[in-house]
């Protein structure tokens, strides 16, 4: 079982920004920039690619969003996407707030206080409100 099953199973904490039957979005922990978003099926597939058409299509629809909510709340350029599948044997899609294309790197994760997070996944919880 990998870590994002045992947080969409609530096994784990996270900073949920939102939730439906089938797809959770939540912050990443170690965030290339503040309010790096980590959008996940709630079924254990390993890589994105893998998923049926129905689930890949419904994950796309589930994140857009939550993507423009990121971008209203952190007044960001763009918010990059970004799939990569090595981190976690679990599908998911990164969502990194940007404001330019050099925002779009790992190798500047940062961990991220549980205070920063939860101010953060705050201020996008209400974007998704308004919307």
């Amino acid at each position: 079982m990998s870590i994002f099953t045992q947080i969409a199973e609530g096994q784990l904490p996270c900073h949920k920004i939102a939730e439906n039957a089938d797809y959770l979005a939540f912050l990443d922990i170690n965030p290339i920039n503040l309010g790096h978003t980590l959008v996940i099926p709630k079924e254990e597939v390993d890589y994105v690619f893998d998923l049926d058409d129905e689930c890949f299509q419904g994950l796309m629809a589930f994140t857009k969003p939550v993507a423009m909510a990121i971008k209203q709340a952190l007044s960001c350029q763009r918010v990059g996407m970004i799939v990569a599948g090595y981190e976690i044997p679990h599908a998911h899609v990164h969502l990194i707030p940007t404001n330019s294309m050099t925002d779009l790197s790992f190798s500047q994760a940062r961990s991220a206080s549980n205070d920063q997070l939860a101010t953060v996944a705050e201020k996008i919880r209400k974007q998704l409100i308004t919307r």
